[in-house]
């Protein structure tokens, strides 16, 4: 199976990026399943119902989110007659939606995908993932319910990301990290067949701060004083994520390529 990981759009650049090159990159690479981290993709914080919809027809089979779940207030509702859309399994306890799903690809193949927030430098203390993870992966036996797994850890500390790939191995096809929304050099595929890098990168205009116009988190960092809201950058976007294949029949990664088209950051595709 060929599947593609996007990490973090962010605001109107990033979906324009995923909007324009998904629908091509699909059918170029033959892509035969592709999820999204969509959390900061209205406004740089949230995701509405509406830009949910457009990514989803853009070509996204799921879309994952993570802190910011539910910034935007319609999400409430809307993530509870979307079943496309995951988020964290350790979220608050009675939050709306679900942190997990099997999802159809090509040829009736099944797809575990689960996300879980990291607690590492974490503004809220969020139950263990480590143990919301076990229980999702023991459920779903790679290469056994399902013919791939895909683990979303969504957390500030590579150490943190890295553990969960670690935990992970032999038994997801991929774990591969989002929120900090800086693509790291690390993509490999573990000894138990577990593909994983710790950081996706992000969907969006990397001249600036993570994605925001810089003038405001450099205020910030040089005064220690805010002065106004964040607000996304809005030049061209890099589309950052992560490709891999697996076999269908052990669900073993057999492939990981870091992907970055357009923007600022020199290109890399499979």
């Amino acid at each position: 199976m060929k599947m593609l990981f996007l990490g973090d759009v962010v605001g109107r650049s990033g979906r324009a990026a995923v909007v324009e090159r998904l629908p091509k990159l699909r059918a170029e690479w033959r892509l035969d399943f592709v999820v999204v981290n969509g959390e900061n993709a209205s406004h740089g914080m949230g995701l509405t119902g509406d830009h949910a919809r457009l990514l989803l027809e853009a070509g996204a089979d799921v879309l994952t989110l993570g802190d910011h779940a539910f910034d935007q207030k319609d999400m409430l509702s809307f993530i509870e007659n979307e079943p496309r859309i995951l988020r964290p399994l350790n979220y608050a306890r009675g939050a709306p939606g679900r942190g997990h799903g099997v999802f159809e690809a090509t040829q009736g193949r099944k797809v575990l995908v689960a996300q879980a927030l990291g607690r590492v430098f974490m503004n809220r203390p969020y139950d263990d993932p480590f143990s919301e993870i076990d229980r999702v992966l023991r459920a779903h036996p790679r290469g056994g319910m399902v013919q791939a797994s895909l683990v979303d850890m969504h957390c500030e500390a590579t150490s943190e990301k890295m553990g969960m790939g670690h935990f992970c191995d032999g038994r997801a096809s991929l774990v591969v990290g989002t929120h900090t929304h800086v693509p790291t050099a690390d993509a490999q595929i573990l000894p138990g067949g577990t593909a994983m890098q710790s950081d996706a990168g992000m969907c969006g205009d990397y001249n600036s701060v993570i994605g925001m116009e810089k003038d405001e988190p450099m205020r910030r960092f040089v005064t220690g004083m805010p002065k106004g809201r964040f607000t996304p950058a809005g030049g061209e976007a890099t589309l950052s994520g992560v490709y891999v294949e697996t076999d269908d029949r052990s669900g073993a990664a057999t492939r990981i390529a870091p992907v970055r088209l357009g923007g600022r950051l020199e290109e890399t595709a499979p």
